[in-house]
């Protein structure tokens, strides 16, 4: 184009037909026209994305422009003007273009916490893709609703509660055998208070939980839980369906505070959930825990870790009331103390293994007999609630069965030692192979103190331990998930205190030994089915009042058929 112009001067230059003057009328606005749009071209072409014809056309432009100011047609001052004008221009524009692709600020978030979620993997499993999705999502939408909540003037309080819950929906039968001892029988030998022992019955039967939780600063959180269930029994939040129940007990069954002294440091008081690596082979997996935990969590290095844990439990307060018209309660407040200290392995493909010992210190809980100067004085060493399967005797002064009168106090002081083995195998993710062993001894146990405390001997049997084999995943939250799983119990009579121990095996209790069949499969988010059978048979049936004949072995068989929801 330069050159064609410049060969079109030199003619008319040569050419005296015409004068030079009206030649720059004639070709000025042609020029300026030609050199604009040769500028526009170059300044404003930002999407062209050829770098090399963008820089010659912007050379040729500019070697025009210089051309046009030596031959005369254009000043200096409007050859300056004119490049300056189309720079102004192509900035504007190039401004504008960035504005009107920039993302929001939604988009930013989202944006950053991929490229920090982000890793480059040749093969992600799909269950892989699936958590961070989970993960990614989590983190943006937390962000979003913090600055939401800033944007809207909402509380800040609203953003540190988190609540939660779960409804569960039973149907249960009991089955007794034909062979089984008469309720009067089996109570008369074990100094209970059982009502049935030999016919079977179906029940339907709820249990809700709605909880919630807040972050009242960096370090400090509080909790609050009601449950259904009855008010005296703190192993069994279920409560049996029927329309002539009027309405359904709710009672409060947590209240915490729980302090995060440091990363690997925690001490929560109140009443709280079970905070011991355990299995329900010692603990009902609904009971809660009165008192005060500290754990420790130091880490070792990237596949190992321990942990220690203390805490103090008050279980029943004696009141001491001297004015109650009655001799002095000589009777002690009930505690126990409990220490664990454990370790765990985790493996690359994240495998686990656990492994705790624990003993469990009960204060004060062993029956105390009535003397005759104090008649009164030791009713409260009767335990304020119990199920079945302790060795128990008589503390009242008359020693004849009276089922009005009459109380029952524990024979053996508890000392449990528990050993505790859980095994993770996630080899084959998303299917694990779960594996646990569960230990437990009374060492508490003394037969020449039992006599000396209540006239009578007990058999020795403080032994009990739990085997459990599970395949499938972890927890059944989500659609498609499975498991299925198998275990054997056996617990001995004083192995554990009965008050506290699962309360679905044999109906509660110790003296007990027999299989848990189950599988549970997730039909939903968050919503999954479960059945479970218990077989469970008496290990030493008693003799009647201590006395005369054993009675035949007691034998319960439980099905249970669960639609759990959790929100």
């Amino acid at each position: 184009m330069m050159q064609a112009i410049k060969i079109k001067l030199q003619n008319l230059y040569a050419c005296k037909a015409r004068p030079i003057a009206k030649l720059q009328i004639v070709l000025k606005p042609l020029v300026i026209g030609m050199t604009s749009i040769c500028l526009g071209l170059v300044f404003n072409i930002a999407h062209a994305g050829e770098r090399e014809s963008l820089e010659q056309i912007r050379s040729t432009t500019v070697s025009l422009v210089n051309l046009l100011v030596q031959e005369g047609v254009l000043s200096k001052a409007k050859a300056d003007d004119l490049l300056r004008q189309a720079s102004q221009d192509a900035a504007k524009a190039k401004e504008k273009d960035l504005v009107d692709n920039a993302p929001n600020e939604q988009s930013k978030v989202v944006e950053k916490a991929i490229n920090e979620k982000m890793v480059r993997v040749q093969y992600v499993p799909d269950i892989v893709k699936k958590e961070l999705r989970e993960d990614i999502k989590k983190d943006v939408m937390s962000s979003l609703n913090y600055k939401a909540g800033e944007r809207l003037g909402v509380p800040d309080w609203i953003d540190r509660m988190h609540w939660e819950g779960d409804l569960r929906l039973r149907y249960q039968h009991d089955g007794f055998a034909s062979g089984n001892p008469s309720p009067t029988d089996f109570n008369s030998a074990n100094f209970t208070n059982v009502s049935n022992t030999t016919e079977d019955q179906g029940r339907l039967r709820i249990r809700a939980r709605l909880g919630v939780k807040a972050k009242v600063n960096d370090w400090l959180t509080a909790g609050v839980g009601l449950t259904t269930g009855s008010a005296t029994d703190p192993i069994s939040p279920n409560q049996t369906q029927g329309a002539n129940s009027a309405k359904y007990n709710f009672g409060l069954d947590r209240a915490y505070l729980k302090a995060e002294i440091k990363p690997w440091f925690n001490v929560v008081g109140g009443r709280f959930a079970n905070p011991w690596l355990s299995t329900d082979l010692v603990w009902d997996p609904d009971l809660a825990f009165d008192g005060v935990a500290a754990s420790f969590t130091p880490r070792i290095n990237d596949n190992w870790s321990s942990f220690l844990t203390l805490g103090a439990f008050p279980l029943e307060q004696t009141e001491v009331n001297t004015n109650s018209g009655k001799a002095e309660n000589k009777a002690k407040s009930k505690w126990m103390f409990g220490s664990q200290a454990g370790i765990k392995w985790t493996a690359s493909d994240l495998s686990t293994a656990k492994f705790a010992v624990a003993l469990y210190d009960f204060k004060h809980v062993e029956g105390i007999k009535d003397t005759q100067s104090i008649p009164y004085g030791y009713d409260g060493t009767v335990p304020a609630f119990r199920t079945k399967g302790n060795s128990y005797f008589d503390i009242t002064l008359n020693n004849a069965p009276d089922p009005l009168n009459d109380k029952y106090g524990l024979a053996s002081k508890f000392r449990e030692l528990n050993l505790t083995g859980q095994l993770d195998i996630a080899t084959f993710n998303p299917i694990h192979v779960m594996v646990t062993a569960d230990y437990v001894r009374n060492i508490g146990f003394d037969a020449q103190e039992i006599a000396a405390r209540t006239g009578a001997t007990y058999k020795k049997e403080v032994n009990g331990y739990q085997l459990k084999l599970a395949v499938g995943m972890p927890t059944t939250y989500r659609s498609n998930d499975w498991q299925a799983f198998a275990a054997y119990k056996y617990l001995e009579a004083d192995a554990v205190m009965d008050a506290y121990t699962d309360s679905d095996f044999y109906l509660g209790g110790t003296n007990a030994k027999g299989w848990i069949l189950g599988t549970s499969y997730g039909i939903d988010k968050n919503t999954w089915l479960t059945a479970r059978w218990f077989s469970a048979d008496e290990i030493s049936p008693r003799l009647i009042n201590n006395s005369g004949g054993a009675i035949a072995p007691l034998a319960v068989d439980v099905l249970m058929l669960d639609l759990n929801a959790k929100f």
